[in-house]
């Protein structure tokens, strides 16, 4: 790889940020965007990840592959790989997508992508791979919703309405500054998730306006098992709740507003349905079980004086609650967001400024924003033939193993498609689903894996065929995102490492093969769709009467300052002003605390109204510690884990995890240690670090440290680098949305002893020569 020959700064974009890169003395010099006042340091993983040997150099095709040819097979992650040239790559890719086309349809082709690969919004990996198996394979599976919200974006409609009107578009941080009184977060906002957008941030702000609304004294409630979910400047309550008892504390906290008539009836009544059936499961009419604050507290751990106090606030002030994503992906995750909706609507709270409910408010940097006036055009995918077959995104393993099971999805009866082929580009499994060791058996089910990666992650690993992709920094792009006024031209930097190649240009070759080239281009390069998709922008500008440079302007300039549409408080404060004018889109038109329609569905894990569910995964003798695994502050995901700000945040190479100093000294841990978790499902290693930032009880271990299994031939092998999806559980949320539980589960945790086992997540494997390898007879 070698830098351009040009030593001028260039303009580029990431999901964390914007950031310019200029090479000085053969080094990638990356710089915060001047107007960023809270820059985000992962930035800095790029630098270090352009050349580092963690890189996919060349196609690879797995040896087991190569000599026995497509299906089920135990050795994936376990297997040689072979070296080939990129036309021998792409035949046999062509061929294998006829064969399974031809035999089985495009229902037995996953499309596989999770779309966080590049905030540039042409060389976005999931429209690429999407949009080719649309145009050129006439359709695939998909998968709908995300890990991140699996529960929610099911359980709100219902509720409220659509997942952006009560995210993205509901309350603005503008508002929380003038207007709220106390928020309470639920899960927290913690400023490393907000650090991030879909598509990229120009500036981080969620810091300064909580200090803002601190100022005018406003107060923050911390419900959540770690202090560090809210900033410490604002000096929040922090109230150490069990981890997934969030739901039996809003109970007990409603219950104590209605036996002291401090709920809205008024409000309840006009905008609101089945308010009599809540209320008599709450006041325990029809269960038997009055859902108090002394219940509440022998279920969350906090007293019950504490939860009558947090309750007896709330009267008369501007209320805001927060639910973050972390609440629900865990068993009966889509509880808590939905009582937290009926707590707000408690308070009369919903549609005023500053008050109410915002769902995941603080979990990204586009929430509580103005949404743009201009539009940022995208790669189309095109039209998926194939609309009644798909799965909830986190229920691959279960689609892989039991092929033609049934289940039970939003109403629906459904069951799982027969998979042959995986195609995957832009997102690593092995990082965001759980229970990694059912998922490698579940990807030795299918006859052909295909990935495209830029290095050599799990996912990669065990893959069938390895394409090297490009990073976002070889590659001309353009990137932003709806709520986010700051247009980035993505400015190439670097030529590809080795020969890695475009998305865009890989699928333009299969293409070809299949007879489907025109059909996927439209005619057009790379740079031609580039002026293509930006034309949609500079015409919506020129209507507006506002500033509209042509292409090569906003080329040169390396950024452009979109207009942003006024905030009038969204579908909610319309809803609020005049509910028979501007209904919901809920079946009642209204906030419906309890659901008929949910109701009729009969399952017993998702009732008709908000309800306290115990879980079936709760500590033991055997497991007597909660993990949380969240997501990291040094990388997004697992991305750029070989990054150079991510190495550093990890002790002795491994992913720190945080533990009490109580439960570390029970346990003769020291700071520093390396630990060993474990429960039934795998274990791994950790570095320890104690922290009264954590409550006694939990420990914390952030997901996307790659899975480096020491002995990958084993069933359930140790992770010797920290990734807690080998402890975490692969079920769904609930029978409604089946959303993903990562969040949550049981271990042990003990010093680790042993010789400690080198780090070899970031070794590329062996290339092997495609001469030693025996061939079929008619390949």
């Amino acid at each position: 790889m070698t830098k351009p020959a040009s030593q001028s700064s260039r303009s580029h974009l990431s999901h964390y940020g914007a950031f310019s890169g200029q090479w000085i003395d053969d080094e990638l010099v990356i710089t915060p965007h001047p107007s960023d006042p809270h820059p985000n340091r992962v930035i800095q993983n790029f630098a270090g990840a352009l050349r580092h040997k963690a890189r996919v150099a060349r196609p690879m095709i797995r040896r087991g592959w190569l000599e026995n040819g497509p299906g089920r097979d135990e050795r994936r992650g376990r297997d040689e790989f072979v070296e080939v040239e990129w036309d021998h790559a792409l035949d046999f890719i062509a061929a294998e997508l006829k064969r399974v086309g031809d035999a089985h349809g495009p229902q037995a082709i996953y499309g596989g992508s999770y779309g966080w690969s590049s905030a540039g919004r042409f060389h976005h990996a999931q429209s690429q791979v999407h949009r080719f198996l649309n145009f050129a394979m006439d359709g695939y599976v998909r998968s709908v919703n995300t890990y991140s919200s699996g529960a929610a974006s099911v359980i709100l409609p219902y509720v409220i309405g659509g997942y952006e009107e009560v995210s993205r578009e509901n309350v603005l941080w503008e508002d929380i500054v003038a207007h709220t009184d106390i928020v309470l977060a639920f899960g927290g906002m913690a400023l490393k998730n907000s650090f991030v957008a879909p598509g990229g941030v120009g500036r981080h702000s969620e810091r300064d306006h909580m200090r803002a609304c601190h100022a005018r004294g406003g107060r923050f409630v911390l419900i959540s098992p770690i202090r560090d979910d809210l900033p410490p400047e604002i000096n929040a309550e922090w109230l150490t709740a069990h981890p997934g008892t969030d739901t039996a504390l809003m109970l007990g906290i409603a219950h104590t507003l209605v036996v002291n008539g401090w709920h809205d009836r008024a409000f309840l009544a006009s905008h609101c349905v089945g308010w009599p059936q809540f209320e008599d499961y709450l006041m325990g009419r029809s269960d038997g079980v009055p859902k108090d604050a002394a219940w509440a507290s022998k279920i969350s751990g906090i007293t019950a004086d504490e939860i009558a106090r947090q309750a007896s606030r709330l009267p008369g002030k501007r209320v805001l609650i927060v639910v973050s994503h972390s609440l629900q992906r865990a068993e009966h995750g889509e509880q808590p967001v939905w009582m937290a909706a009926v707590l707000a609507a408690m308070l009369g709270q919903f549609g005023l400024p500053g008050g109410g409910f915002n769902y995941a408010l603080g979990a990204m940097a586009n929430f509580g924003r103005r949404a743009n006036a201009a539009p940022i055009a995208s790669l189309p995918q095109g039209a998926n033939p194939i609309k009644e077959v798909f799965i909830p995104v986190a229920r691959i393993a279960d689609m892989l193993l039991n092929p033609g099971a049934p289940f039970d999805y939003n109403g629906r009866k459904m069951s799982y498609p027969d998979i042959r082929l995986v195609y995957w580009a832009g997102g690593n499994p092995f990082h965001h689903h759980q229970d990694i060791n059912r998922l490698r058996k579940a990807v030795a089910q299918v006859e052909t894996f295909i990935v495209h990666e830029i290095g050599w992650t799990a996912t990669a690993r065990h893959a069938d065929i390895v394409l090297p992709a490009t990073m976002t920094l070889e590659r001309n792009d353009i990137g932003g995102n709806p709520y986010d006024p700051l247009l980035i031209a993505m400015q190439k930097m670097a030529e590809p490492y080795g020969e890695a190649r475009d998305d865009y240009d890989i699928f333009t070759e299969l293409a070809d093969r299949l007879g489907r080239r025109e059909a996927f281009t439209e005619g057009r390069t790379s740079d031609e769709w580039l002026r293509h998709l930006y034309k949609r922008t500079q015409n919506t500008l020129v209507s507006l009467g506002l500033e509209a440079p042509d292409f090569e302007a906003f080329w040169e300039r390396g950024e452009l300052l979109l207009p942003q549409r006024p905030h009038e408080g969204g579908l909610l404060r319309a809803f609020r002003n005049d509910p028979q004018g501007n209904p919901l889109t809920t079946p009642s038109g209204k906030i419906e605390i309890f659901s008929e329609r949910i109701a009729s569905y009969g399952y017993a894990d998702c009732p008709g109204h908000p309800a306290w569910i115990s879980p079936v995964d709760v500590v033991s003798e055997r497991h007597p510690l909660q993990l949380v695994a969240n997501q990291p502050a040094s990388r997004l995901h697992s991305q750029f884990d070989f990054g150079g700000h991510s190495a550093e945040m990890k002790h002795r190479s491994r992913e720190v995890m945080c533990i009490n100093p109580q439960d570390a000294s029970a346990r003769g841990i020291a700071d520093g240690d390396i630990v060993k978790l474990f429960n039934d499902r795998g274990a791994c290693l950790a570095a320890a670090r104690l922290t009264d930032g954590v409550r006694p009880g939990v420990v914390q271990l952030p997901t996307g440290a790659w899975y480096d299994p020491e002995d990958p031939d084993e069933d359930k092998p140790l992770c010797v680098h920290g990734n807690p999806n080998v402890l975490t559980r692969d079920i769904g949320t609930s029978s409604l949305a089946q959303g993903c539980c990562g969040q949550l589960t049981t271990v042990q945790v003990e010093r680790f002893t042993g010789n400690l086992p080198a780090i070899q997540a970031f070794e590329p494997p062996p290339a092997l020569s495609l001469s030693t390898v025996r061939r079929p007879e008619n390949a």
